[in-house]
């Protein structure tokens, strides 16, 4: 599985090599790439850093952190039903650049927000940072 890592850090200790460190620390939980995406706010610093283990969708278009609008991702797991929730939002006019869940996940929440989990069916850790909104939203399946 891939491994996600992060900071919400308000008094500005943090920084982008601390980041990017942190989140290497996990190369065992994915060997195949790594991202970071790294904030810095009037309030304080945020980061999310990604592992990456290729399965679904072997593209760099896959990779993460995957941004959609002003909204940022880092996610671990699997979305088992992730064809069929892609069907019903391109059904409601999205389009997507990847064949990947992860991308699913970002569109999901711009058509459903907090909800969108009702609809996954699956094992999952989701990371979503709003840049414009400066919120944090995380997510984890109901085990």
């Amino acid at each position: 599985m891939c491994g996600i890592a992060g900071f919400v850090d308000f008094n500005n200790q943090s920084s982008e090599p601390i980041l990017k460190a942190v989140t290497d620390e996990l190369i065992h939980r994915g060997p195949d790439g790594s991202g970071y995406s790294f904030f810095q706010t009037e309030q304080g610093q945020v980061g999310l850093g990604h592992r990456r283990l290729s399965i679904i969708d072997l593209s760099n278009a896959a990779s993460q952190p995957m941004q959609y609008h002003q909204t940022t991702v880092v996610y671990n797991g699997e979305i088992y039903n992730f064809r069929e929730i892609r069907n019903t939002l391109e059904a409601e006019g999205h389009t997507f650049e990847s064949q990947s869940d992860t991308e699913v996940i970002l569109h999901a929440w711009y058509a459903w927000r907090e909800k969108m989990v009702d609809r996954f069916i699956g094992m999952f850790a989701i990371v979503l940072y709003e840049a414009d909104k400066q919120a944090l939203y995380c997510f984890r399946d109901r085990a």
